[in-house]
């Protein structure tokens, strides 16, 4: 992948538990951001929740009631109890961590935060980030009864994590309306980043998004940073670079990405490399048939001209021929209303007509073309209720 490490790293597990584990147990200000969170979804949530909180932004705010989200890399809990709250009861939430001692806290916590609200739709499961499809739990189980001693023992495991990730997956594809993380993604290796955002793209639904907070580097950070084992547990190392996190979205399949919040201010700088806090956010929908249906869309600027995910431009002002599944999409966020017009066509197309084969451009869409079988006539203006 362009912009990430495509040699294999030395694992970094192992450290990144380690730190967690101790962040678990004692609070540690050196992986802490200053957020500000809504302080109300604050009152119902541990101290011990609160106090061990390791992020750097808000992802909880992109939540909406009724959605079922994931949290990577949830920690304590905190932000998977704020989106419990505001998902309401008929919406749910999924944490995943690998940390023992993370998931103690926040599996201890929630029947509190349950007891309190007076339901309870938070769920934490044991697995990584980049493989969404084992849980470790079940794993676990298993090798308490088949411990590994042999290759054969060895062979055997690879098998049954083979088979829980097809028969009972941890989480399923299509199954998440919205993924948030926070300060988390940078501790996976750069060997295993393009698999973590795969990840992210087939557990979403779509028309979900992603609404993620980490740590990132207006520079590439060198192989020696790379190599500090309490620089990468500590959110540095492993961070990408600014630009290459959209480029990580964008080539996972993911459309409408944008830097939603950027400090202005690095959180640490090492080197002369500023390491500091940003928020993406992303979607998933942009694949599919393009059919001819004589719709247009108007770019209203002020830009001269845009270009979208798949290389559509788009020129101030002009009405811009786009398939069907282009014209549903920019009605939808982030595009909408206040970027584009849209056009109906004057009679509907109900055949399925194929857009032009290897055309994806946008070309000028003639007003005769969405007026088409629609009667040429000549209004009186005097007939109009209202006018100027």
């Amino acid at each position: 992948m362009d912009g990430l490490q495509v040699e294999t790293n030395a694992d970094v597990r192992g450290d990144v538990q380690e730190r967690y584990a101790a962040g678990a147990n004692a609070v540690e200000a050196a992986l802490c951001c200053p957020v500000d969170y809504n302080p109300q979804y604050l009152k119902i949530i541990p101290a011990e929740v609160l106090e061990r909180d390791y992020g750097c932004g808000d992802p909880s705010r992109y939540v909406r009631e009724g959605e079922i989200v994931l949290d990577l890399g949830s920690g304590g809990g905190k932000i998977c109890f704020i989106a419990s709250q505001i998902v309401g009861p008929k919406g749910k939430v999924i944490g995943v961590d690998m940390t023992d001692d993370m998931l103690e806290l926040s599996r201890s916590n929630a029947p509190v935060i349950a007891e309190t609200l007076g339901y309870a739709n938070v769920e934490f499961k044991r697995g990584h980030i980049e493989d969404l499809r084992t849980d470790l739990d079940l794993l676990n189980d298993w090798l308490a009864k088949n411990p590994v001693t042999d290759a054969a023992g060895m062979e055997a495991m690879e098998a049954e994590i083979l088979r829980l990730g097809q028969e009972m997956t941890m989480i399923a594809d299509n199954s998440v309306d919205v993924i948030v993380s926070n300060c988390v993604l940078n501790l996976v290796s750069d060997s295993k980043k393009k698999q973590l955002f795969a990840e992210m793209f087939r557990v979403l639904k779509i028309g979900g998004r992603v609404a993620v907070s980490d740590i990132v580097s207006d520079e590439d950070s060198p192989e020696d940073l790379k190599n500090d084992a309490r620089l990468w547990s500590g959110c540095i190392s492993g961070a990408l670079r600014e630009d290459h996190f959209c480029t990580a979205l964008e080539e996972a399949g993911f459309h409408g990405i944008s830097v939603d919040k950027f400090e202005a201010e690095p959180w640490q700088i090492v080197d002369g490399i500023e390491y500091r806090s940003a928020t993406y956010l992303a979607y998933k929908g942009k694949h599919g048939p393009c059919y001819e249906k004589n719709q247009a869309v108007i770019y209203k600027g002020p830009f001269r001209q845009i270009q979208d995910d798949d290389g559509h431009i788009f020129l101030r002002g002009e009405r811009s021929a786009v398939c069907e599944k282009t014209y549903k999409l920019l009605q939808k966020e982030p595009y909408g209303e206040d970027m584009f017009y849209f056009i109906d066509p004057a009679v509907e197309v109900t055949e399925q007509i194929d857009w032009p084969a290897g055309d994806c451009g946008v070309r000028r869409r003639e007003p005769q073309e969405t007026k088409l079988g629609k009667l040429k006539v000549t209004t009186d203006p005097s007939q109009r209720e209202s006018c100027c």
